[in-house]
């Protein structure tokens, strides 16, 4: 049968809608395909990012692969959390969510030509964050005075930092880097606010489930370029025995991050209040930039199996970062909801991740060989969640103990003999 007219034109105008107004944020949605799509466009863009740093490992690269690591976040973060508050499954939605697509794909062009794409780079990412800007202002904000406290700052700083990304593209050499710089601490200083402001002001969970399994599978993606600098490594080496044990042994730094991370913070819920959400947001962006870091450091370690001492810079620099990961990860779980009512489990976990991250930040005094090097380093992950498998273990069996019929006259007994 066919549909009426007036039902014709309802269901078209579904198909279009505004986006969702801050009231009609859904805080058990799932991820959708889509979402997962997009985030595959920054797997390539950072991939391409890290792959110049293995190809030309010094301090100066380092520092450069930060800001561009941090600049990479930052899009995502606002892409990502546009649409898991104001999002839907209409027309509106996947067309913006396609067009961030291409631009962070021609960012991923420009990405992988070092100081030659900075000019490109830097356009097209001002015309992203133009875009974010648009998507940000169409919300349906109506009377609620506190939304627009909290947007006045975040498109002002929207603006100001896509300005300032397409000025830098015609800017000197030498201010281009600075510039971007500028923009990074803008937006942590604007991240803070925002998030402080809305955690208090609203009634209803920081962070919907959805957007910690977001910052979840973006912690995968950079996780992805261990194995990639791993498989780069071994292709470029001999082949030999040694090449490939090591390889593996790399591996497992991989395998011992996910573990941590995803035990102790993965799928948990930040605390409501200052010093939960905004907190917990923020230290993403340096524990990730340091696993990306890490994965692109393993390539120049692998290559030098046989070696006696591992090349300075990438013993450095990947100690370094299994050591910022670590101690990332052991302020993280004090913003959890979890960290309250499992301190018991945490706390030990948190120190261990303390003590090691000094370790392995110290392995660069010792100029290990490429065998001691990977090997300490996948030494301290274990024993992290070693520490943190027993005390939760002997969690489970004291609470199991208190459950079991008669413990408590037990204990008493106990108690008087």
């Amino acid at each position: 049968m066919d549909t009426e007219p007036g039902q014709r034109n309802h269901n078209l105008r579904r198909l279009w809608l505004p986006p969702r107004a801050p009231d009609e944020v859904i805080g058990h949605r799932t991820v959708g395909f889509i979402e997962l799509f997009y985030d595959l466009v920054y797997v390539v863009l950072i991939a391409r990012t890290a792959h110049d740093l293995a190809g030309h490992l010094s301090w100066i690269a380092v520092g450069e692969f930060a800001l561009v690591f941090s600049l990479i976040w930052i899009a995502w973060l606002n892409g990502t959390a546009y649409h898991d508050s104001h999002g839907r499954e209409d027309i509106r939605s996947r067309t913006t969510i396609f067009v961030q697509m291409l631009l962070v794909a021609l960012l991923a062009v420009y990405a992988g030509d070092g100081a030659d794409g900075r000019s490109g780079f830097s356009i097209l990412y001002g015309v992203f964050l133009g875009l974010l800007a648009w998507l940000w202002r169409s919300v349906p904000i109506s009377g609620d005075t506190r939304y627009r406290r909290a947007l006045r700052p975040y498109l002002g700083s929207l603006l100001l930092a896509a300005a300032a990304m397409v000025g830098s593209a015609f800017a000197p050499t030498a201010l281009q880097l600075p510039i971007w710089v500028g923009v990074v601490l803008l937006w942590v200083c604007t991240g803070l606010y925002v998030t402080r402001a809305t955690a208090e002001w609203y009634d209803r969970p920081a962070v919907s489930e959805s957007l910690v399994e977001r910052f979840g599978l973006f912690t995968i993606i950079v996780l992805g370029e261990v194995v990639v600098g791993v498989v780069h490594g071994v292709s470029a080496s001999a082949r030999d025995i040694h090449a490939v044990v090591i390889g593996l042994l790399s591996l497992g730094i991989g395998f011992g991050l996910w573990w941590v991370y995803f035990d102790l913070v993965g799928r948990q819920r930040p605390k409501t209040g200052r010093n939960g959400l905004p907190v917990w947001m923020v230290l993403h962006l340096p524990l990730t930039m340091a696993i990306a870091t890490a994965g692109a450091t393993l390539t120049g370690v692998i290559e030098h199996a046989e070696d006696l001492r591992a090349p300075a810079m990438a013993t450095w620099v990947l100690a370094g970062s299994v050591g910022i990961a670590l101690a990332t990860i052991a302020a993280m779980v004090r913003t959890l909801e979890a960290w309250v009512r499992h301190r018991a489990v945490y706390l030990p976990a948190a120190i261990a991740m303390s003590v090691f991250a000094v370790g392995s930040a110290g392995l660069g005094l010792l100029s290990p060989s490429p065998a001691v090097l990977v090997l300490t380093l996948l030494t301290f992950l274990s024993l992290v969640w070693c520490v943190y498998l027993l005390r939760w273990l002997a969690l489970r069996r004291g609470s199991a103990a208190k459950r079991r019929p008669g413990a408590h006259e037990i204990s008493g007994r106990d108690a008087g003999d």
